[in-house]
């Protein structure tokens, strides 16, 4: 039996764009054992997930340093097979430096590459999906090919959600950590306003995204727009967007969440540019820009919390209608 071990203790879209390993895991190894390691938070995003063995958990925020080398030593009672380091970060080349497998692999950026059986090259902006670079770290153990990411909410999530999926709905997720990675509030008025006054409206989003959403709710004219915001689990959003007619996003989680169920989605680029490789990947979805080339754009891989220059061209001027269309 292959015992593997991945770490991805990035945030909660880089989680999910971890998932096409498992399910590549399970479809040429269906016997391996698969651990994996994520940031204290992000754990119930692989809740119920069939590829996963163990699920170890980071915290990353709280006596940080502490916390990694206890999680060393709780690793190192493992002889792993492979590991399989995502993240390009110190912190993850240290726990990898003393974990205890066979063979290690990770991406060249990190600083602790060097220490690497082999290393995979990690380039962004040339049009690569994130996805296809974190699959790269296994072609040589089981093969080449394209995997969609996939989430697997319980029947208890699904039941959770069922109050909410009475009629026609659609979700919409106005928030990003980044300012501008997100649409502008005004806009995600004018959208709803356009929608059907037979469509319900879901506003979601974490607990912090409450107030947005608050906001966006009160100056809507539609009749049918509802905060949901904080009230839902990762699996429990997974399993309403699932079922939506249409989900509406940032550059941001709610995209990948969207990907990971096959939903319908419409995705908003603001700052950032789908050539970066985190555009969706679901059958029915679409990426909505400027149509045109603006000088400052990218102004960066993550966004800012404020426009560099001063007029957030990259996102007042994306025409609202092109989300309909």
């Amino acid at each position: 039996m292959t015992r593997l071990l991945i770490i991805q203790t990035a945030f909660i879209g880089d989680v999910i764009l971890t998932t096409p390993l498992l399910e590549k895991i399970r479809q040429r190894d269906p016997q391996a054992q698969v651990d994996v390691l994520v940031r204290k938070g992000n754990e119930g995003l692989l809740a119920n997930h069939p590829g996963v063995h163990r699920l170890f958990v980071l915290d990353k925020r709280e006596a940080k340093w502490r916390n990694v080398f206890s999680m060393i030593r709780e690793i190192r009672q493992t002889r792993y097979d492979h590991l399989i380091n995502l993240q390009r970060f110190l912190t993850t080349g240290i726990i990898s430096l003393f974990a205890r497998a066979r063979r290690k692999v990770g991406f060249d950026k990190n600083p602790l590459a060097m220490f690497y059986h082999r290393r995979v090259k990690h380039a962004i902006g040339e049009g690569t999906h994130e996805i296809e670079r974190n699959l790269a770290l296994l072609d040589d153990l089981y093969g080449s090919g394209f995997v969609p990411p996939r989430l697997y909410p319980s029947g208890k999530d699904y039941k959770r959600v069922q109050e909410y999926q009475q009629g026609d709905y659609v979700c919409l997720a106005p928030a990003s950590v980044w300012y501008t990675k997100q649409f502008p509030e005004d806009k995600w008025v004018e959208l709803i306003n356009l929608l059907p006054a037979s469509t319900r409206v879901y506003l979601i989003g974490g607990p912090d995204d409450g107030g947005l959403c608050d906001r966006v709710k009160s100056q809507v004219q539609h009749p049918d727009v509802h905060n949901i915001a904080g009230q839902l689990t990762f699996l429990e959003t997974a399993a309403l967007m699932g079922q939506a007619r249409m989900s509406y996003v940032n550059d941001s989680a709610p995209l990948h969440i969207a990907s990971a169920m096959n939903a319908p989605v419409r995705a908003v680029f603001c700052s950032t540019t789908p050539d970066f490789g985190f555009y969706p990947v679901s059958d029915d979805s679409r990426v909505v820009e400027i149509p045109y080339k603006l000088y400052c754009r990218p102004c960066g891989l993550h966004g800012f919390m404020a426009c560099p220059e001063g007029h957030f061209r990259c996102a007042r001027e994306i025409d609202v209608q092109q989300l309909l269309s």
